[in-house]
């Protein structure tokens, strides 16, 4: 009796193909799903016991049989096929995982993330730092900044540069408005003051508020002791006590009637002409800075404002247009209540900024706003008209998503894009994130550091600060004495 011999593998396999063979019909199979492969030898035969045989070649998915020594158990579960050597769709070519035919076609867009804000706009996640492309139209600037034509044909010294804002045609204004007062207090047509005169008094003016002498006796600087030796020579203590008591920017017989149709009236002659001297005079550079400023009085008017967070609470409020490089004022308007001019439907800030930023609109400069004038309607308006907007944006408005409400890991950044406007939301603090609107930047990168800090904020911080210097200056050298 012959010892009893262990089966291989290969052998194994080879019988069962031959009962398969025997039991079925002779046809050849091709099932793409398989997850077992063949290998073809030209050399093998149907009926060779050799190792010549059809083997099964691994997969890298469920079927392993890498170690040669291991001896194949044959499972019922795992059908196995004889392909037929002349189909060649019998054997399986080396490529991707077919994809889910019920998938559709592939979309690159479809596997963003995206968010709706409440009035249905539509934001998408994007990934910071991508590449940004060509700058959009409107943010290439076409007009240089600097002094106008206008203002290098007059300006000559100091006094000449000061009267292209304040024109000869204003201080004729103001003296004969000065005049006209003291001749109806004092009862007589004595009185009198020249031009030059009242130039005399502003440089006073001027000179009292660059040496801090807000909070001063106005008597002091001329004292024979302390005072100083430029206001003595230049006129009596008296004589400038006299004009500032009669000071008028306009005529007080007409004054009742431009009431009715201008709050402002007192001072809107003056102050119109100012405004429109500053803008013939000067081109702002790239960007632009609006904001608002509270000019301190407790005088009694209708459109008085307070205002808490400001240092001196009480006071006239501005709109103001300043240039960031230089912090030249470039337009400005007050806030007299409601607005008869503005559009139904149409936001206040919305309307603010288009006004201010009217005549330097179509060159392809940028406007800074803080969140109370920024919006998505303000940045596709000004888009519109070649002008960008960058600016910081309350989370309640209806075009943001909701995500911007949710606090994120510390000095974390998410970006996201609707259109041509970019949202950036940044961790600045464990429980405060701040967002950006912006039509400046088409991709947001990161700067370097341990805040690491995006483009959009650092450009922000840069180029919000235009009016806040401009007021910072105009409080550094006031003149609390003025009517």
């Amino acid at each position: 009796m012959s010892s009893r011999r262990t089966m291989t593998a290969t052998e194994a396999l080879a019988m069962l193909r031959r009962l398969d063979d025997e039991d079925s019909d002779g046809g050849a199979g091709t099932d793409r799903d398989s997850d077992v492969s063949w290998s073809l030898d030209s050399s093998s035969s149907s009926e060779s016991d050799s190792d010549n045989e059809f083997i099964p070649r691994r997969k890298k998915s469920r079927l392993d049989i890498s170690d040669p020594g291991t001896d194949l158990v044959p499972s019922d579960n795992i059908p196995v096929q004889n392909p037929d050597p002349s189909d060649v769709s019998a054997v399986p070519r080396q490529s991707s995982p077919p994809r889910d035919e019920e998938a559709g076609p592939i979309n690159p867009l479809s596997a963003e993330r995206r968010e709706t804000a409440k009035d249905g706009t539509v934001w998408a996640y994007i990934e910071s730092g991508e590449d940004r492309g060509r700058r959009q139209c409107q943010n290439v600037i076409t007009e240089a900044a600097g002094p106008t034509a206008h203002a290098k044909r007059n300006i000559e010294d100091a006094l000449t540069a000061f009267l292209c804002l304040v024109d000869e045609g204003m201080l004729k204004h103001i003296r004969d408005c000065t005049v006209a007062e003291a001749h109806r207090v004092k009862e007589d047509k004595i009185w009198d003051m020249s031009v030059e005169e009242l130039k005399a008094f502003i440089g006073l003016i001027y000179i009292r508020g660059a040496q801090g002498g807000k909070g001063m006796d106005l008597a002091s600087f001329w004292s024979a002791e302390w005072g100083c030796a430029f206001f003595k020579e230049t006129m009596s203590r008296n004589r400038f006590q006299e004009i500032m008591r009669f000071l008028r920017f306009d005529r007080r017989e007409t004054r009742r009637t431009r009431l009715q149709d201008n709050k402002f009236a007192l001072m809107s002659d003056v102050w119109d002409r100012f405004v429109q001297n500053c803008i013939v005079c000067y081109k702002p550079g790239a960007d632009i800075t609006v904001d608002e400023q509270l000019f301190p009085t407790k005088s009694r008017c209708s459109f008085m404002q307070y205002i808490a967070n400001k240092p001196d609470k009480f006071g006239i409020k501005f709109w103001l247009a300043a240039d960031v490089d230089t912090k030249y004022m470039v337009n400005g308007v007050p806030y007299l209540g409601k607005d008869e001019t503005r559009r139904p439907g149409q936001r206040l800030g919305d309307s603010v900024v288009l006004k201010m930023v009217e005549p330097y609109l179509g060159k392809g400069r940028n406007v800074t706003t803080d969140n109370f004038f920024t919006s998505f309607e303000l940045a596709k308006a000004l888009q519109a008209k070649k002008t960008s907007l960058v600016g910081t944006v309350n989370k309640s408005r209806r075009e943001l998503p909701p995500c911007v409400k949710a606090q994120r890991p510390l000095f974390c950044t998410e970006v996201l894009k609707s259109g041509d406007a970019t949202l950036t939301v940044y961790q600045c603090k464990r429980k405060k994130n701040v967002c950006i609107l912006s039509t400046v930047h088409t991709a947001v990168g990161i700067t370097s550091g341990h805040k690491s800090k995006p483009e959009t904020v650092t450009y922000y911080n840069k180029t919000k600060v235009g009016v806040d210097v401009l007021d910072q200056m105009a409080r550094k050298y006031s003149e609390s004495t003025l009517p």
